[in-house]
């Protein structure tokens, strides 16, 4: 039986709330509540019907915010889980729940670790932040863009932020993402006559037309990558035509399709070379462009160095940096010029059934948490780390301070 610490018992709270997208189900107030017994200024941002939390603490820079989001998405069939999806249970050290790994078991840790902390460090230079969202796992339109265009309008910039994506893949903090990919989604029509199988000279058949197109779309090298990303891919998504008779010509063919890309290239490239391909294969079509996000990258830096310290002092392993995998908020985080990086628990079961997370992962989560905000904002502090979290957490207190920039 796993001992119930503060982040277990806070996370078994928020696990319990049935917070499908976009809804919160209280798990903003539960953190507010907490975050505003340590001094945090507590500002509701809601947009539409997406709950958004802003609070800080400290009024000057350098400022390092944990950002994350209380949505999870749908369970899946009740009837296949191993215990009921909102209903948490630690079974032989895994703590089940629908969000234990994506991403509530990270929001438990970062509150924790904040506490630990301040109550070491209440005069800690610089400010802390917490941004969280209902929206992240739905359209993301309500969300943290909509804060992060608030918090420019009053030109409130954040310094470092830490996302609590789960990044880990076999031990919490073996890899950081410190960028992701752009995602560039389009939804191509492509138009032809309908008709009857039988004449195909009064038809035109649409499907026929497109596909020499879709297969170089499918085949050409877009790019060849970057030292910190890989090449440009191209996936069809969805693909339709036809009324579902076998004798009709289908009149139009429907495609969905996403890039992600690097920094090799820019939306605007990639829309001008796919356009000039599906006008040089004469076809007629409709195309609409939703960009998702543009690519971004935190280089070696303050936040990477801390981050990179931190895991090694509390676990004892040295952080691989990424830029695979999907997007996350801190796409709209990074273009203020905040240096941005995830980083939260294995990811072997987000958005599965029975969704899981070693229950110790999230404490060792809120000692390296914690060692992040010790390396950027806590010098002089009164008291040391408690030994009894991470590995090495009674290192010294100055052990790889960073200074702000």
């Amino acid at each position: 039986m796993n001992e119930l610490t503060p982040t277990l018992e806070l996370a078994l709270d928020l696990l319990r709330r049935p917070s499908v997208t976009p809804e919160d189900e209280g798990c903003q107030e539960v953190i507010a509540a907490r975050l505003a017994g340590l001094g945090f200024a507590i500002e509701y941002l809601p947009f539409g019907e997406v709950n958004n939390l802003w609070a800080r603490r400290g009024n000057d820079g350098p400022l390092l915010a944990f950002a994350g989001h209380t949505d999870v998405v749908p369970t899946g069939p009740l009837e296949l889980w191993q215990s009921p999806p909102f209903e948490p249970q630690i079974r032989d050290g895994m703590l089940y729940a629908r969000g234990a790994a994506d991403m509530k078991g990270s929001l438990a840790a970062m509150v924790t670790a904040c506490e630990r902390f301040v109550a070491r460090c209440p005069d800690h230079r610089g400010a802390i932040a917490f941004l969280l969202t209902s929206d992240e796992e739905g359209p993301s339109v309500n969300g943290t863009v909509r804060v992060v265009e608030a918090l420019e309008a009053r030109g409130e910039k954040i310094t470092w932020c830490v996302v609590g994506e789960p990044t880990s893949t076999e031990r919490v903090g073996d890899v950081v993402k410190n960028g992701r990919r752009g995602s560039l989604n389009g939804r191509l029509t492509v138009h032809g006559v309908q008709g009857h199988v039988a004449y195909p000279h009064l038809a035109d058949n649409p499907v026929h037309g497109a596909a020499p197109a879709l297969a170089e779309l499918a085949t050409i090298t877009w790019d060849q990558g970057s030292e910190h990303f890989p090449p440009t891919t191209f996936q069809i998504s969805n693909i339709h035509a036809g009324t579902g008779a076998e004798n009709v010509v289908p009149g139009d063919l429907h495609v969905v399709f996403n890039f992600r890309y690097s920094t090799a290239l820019t939306a605007a490239q990639i829309k001008q070379r796919v356009t000039a391909i599906l006008t040089r294969h004469d076809l007629r079509y409709t195309l609409d462009w939703r960009l998702s996000g543009e690519p971004f990258l935190t280089p070696a830096g303050d936040l990477v160095e801390a981050t990179r310290a931190a895991i090694r002092v509390a676990s004892g392993i040295e952080t691989e940096l990424s830029t695979t995998g999907g997007t996350s908020d801190g796409r709209f985080i990074a273009p203020t010029g905040a240096q941005v990086l995830e980083l939260g628990p294995v990811n072997a079961t987000i958005h599965k059934l029975n969704e899981c997370v070693r229950a110790d992962d999230l404490n060792m989560l809120s000692a390296q948490y914690e060692g992040i905000l010790e390396r950027l904002l806590g010098r002089n502090c009164a008291v040391p780390p408690r030994p009894d979290i991470g590995i090495n957490a009674s290192a010294s207190a100055a052990d790889n301070t960073i200074a702000p920039s």
